[in-house]
């Protein structure tokens, strides 16, 4: 809602800011044009200089070359008016007939100011006379009473100051009406938006000038609703489904595995015939494991996994996971060894610390499934800045730059690049992954120090 507030302040400052440009330009324009025609035209100069040009000699009046051509040229005629007689003693050739020769002092205070027969006329004051310049009628108008209070002229800045304090406060008042109307018709449509992500419904009145927005944010939230119903219920229905076949192979698979333990432990059987159902067995375990795995990475995705969260100490879940994997008989060629330092002797955080310690038997298991020619698995528990971190490391045969890379975007990968016979990470690092994001966690993939590969599970410590 803040940058569509900023958008419209911009727009609007942008508009008010153009309107004081065009008028400010406006002005400009017009006082260049009437610079431009008023510098051609100066009537009373001309007047005055034409008084100025006016000599007398012993034939009469006589006006100079130069001032009768810029008269001719400006299509003005002009006359000398006597102080002593009040007639007119000279007038130029294209002296209209209509202009009287004999004058009044009141026709002269009349002249001075207007006009004489309708043309302007401007005067000039010459030597024991006046000299008046006349004008076609069509040429310029004059303003006869030019009269000004002086109060107005004393206040006029003030009145100026006034005015220009009301035109602000005008278009402050306009800018604020109209922003105000213009969020109040935007803001449902920036909240119905803005509210689209979190996965709620939304409805968004259809009116007003954006009602088609508002339609269509209506009609964005109905699909996007549909889509989560559909995918929720795509989501029970597949974990539902595992739940279930999980549940329906546990009976038979029990069952193959007490059939193969027997003929396993038979003794009047062949040897060869009792190892075939060894390894009927402990593929049994395998797919047994299997099932649980998918099941428990299922539920975790899910959030069907119920997590107990009390008080854990890391050190003694990992130290115990590497007892119960040694007390299992694991095979010589996997030894484990433990690395922590014993004045670390607790790491506690709040979690289940049945759910740790899948996460730390996983992490030993896939040593061993990636390393069949026997490596050294390495536990680790210590303290980093504010973390807690179990780091589980092996000396093998380790993985590729690409394969890490892989882990690293997606840890939970089923499938193999290179065939089926391949060893692949799959669901162990995901549940791996998920109970140490249902702790608050990060999972970190990279090359072990001797080669192999290391895994390290970083936790949050309490404050």
């Amino acid at each position: 809602m803040k940058d569509i507030t900023k958008l419209i302040r911009r727009f609007v400052g942008i508009l008010l800011l153009s309107m004081i440009l065009v008028i400010v330009l406006n002005i400009i324009i017009l006082a260049v044009i009437s610079a431009n025609q008023i510098s051609n035209i100066r009537p009373y100069t001309t007047a005055r200089e034409t008084a100025e040009a006016l000599q007398k000699t012993e034939k009469g009046y006589v006006l100079s070359s130069d001032m009768a051509d810029r008269l001719s040229q400006e299509n003005a005629w002009a006359i000398y008016i006597d102080n002593d007689t009040l007639e007119v003693k000279w007038h130029t050739e294209n002296l209209p007939d209509t202009v009287p020769l004999q004058y009044t002092i009141s026709d002269i205070a009349g002249l001075t100011r207007g006009y004489i027969d309708g043309y302007p006329t401007y005067a000039g004051e010459a030597e024991n006379g006046l000299v008046v310049v006349g004008y076609p009628k069509d040429r310029f108008w004059k303003h006869m009473a030019p009269s000004w209070d002086y109060n107005f002229i004393k206040n006029a800045p003030y009145t100026v100051l006034i005015v220009l304090g009301v035109n602000v406060f005008l278009i402050f008042l306009i800018y604020m009406i109209a922003n105000s109307k213009l969020l109040k018709s935007v803001k449902p449509i920036t909240n119905g938006i803005q509210a689209l992500p979190s996965g709620e419904p939304v409805y968004v009145k259809e009116k007003g000038l954006l009602s088609g927005l508002a339609a269509k944010i209506n009609q964005t939230s109905d699909i996007l609703q549909r889509q989560k119903r559909n995918l929720q219920r795509k989501e029970t229905a597949r974990a539902n489904w595992i739940s279930g076949v999980s549940h329906d192979i546990r009976t038979p698979l029990s069952m193959v595995m007490g059939y193969a333990g027997q003929i396993e432990d038979n003794e009047s059987l062949p040897e060869s015939e009792r190892k075939k159902a060894q390894i009927i067995r402990q593929q049994s375990i395998k797919m047994k494991n299997l099932i649980n795995d998918l099941n428990l990475a299922s539920k975790l995705e899910y959030n069907m996994q119920p997590i107990d969260p009390k008080p854990v100490n890391l050190v003694a879940v990992a130290r115990q996971s590497v007892v119960d994997f040694i007390n299992l008989g694991m095979e010589e060629k996997y030894p484990i060894e433990w690395n922590t330092d014993e004045a670390l002797s607790a790491c506690v955080i709040k979690g289940d610390k049945e759910l740790l310690r899948r996460a730390i038997g996983n992490l030993i298991t896939n040593a061993q499934a990636h390393n069949p020619d026997g490596c050294t698995i390495s536990v680790c528990a210590r303290k980093s800045g504010t973390e807690y971190k179990i780091i589980i490391e092996d000396n093998g045969i380790g993985v590729t730059d690409e394969k890490l890379e892989k882990l690293r975007t997606t840890p939970h990968y089923m499938m193999s690049d290179s065939g089926t016979a391949e060893p692949r990470h799959g669901l162990g690092l995901l549940i791996v992954g998920q109970i140490v994001s249902a702790h608050k966690g990060t999972v970190s993939f990279d090359h072990g120090k001797q080669g192999g590969f290391a895994v390290t599970m970083a936790f949050p410590i309490m404050s």
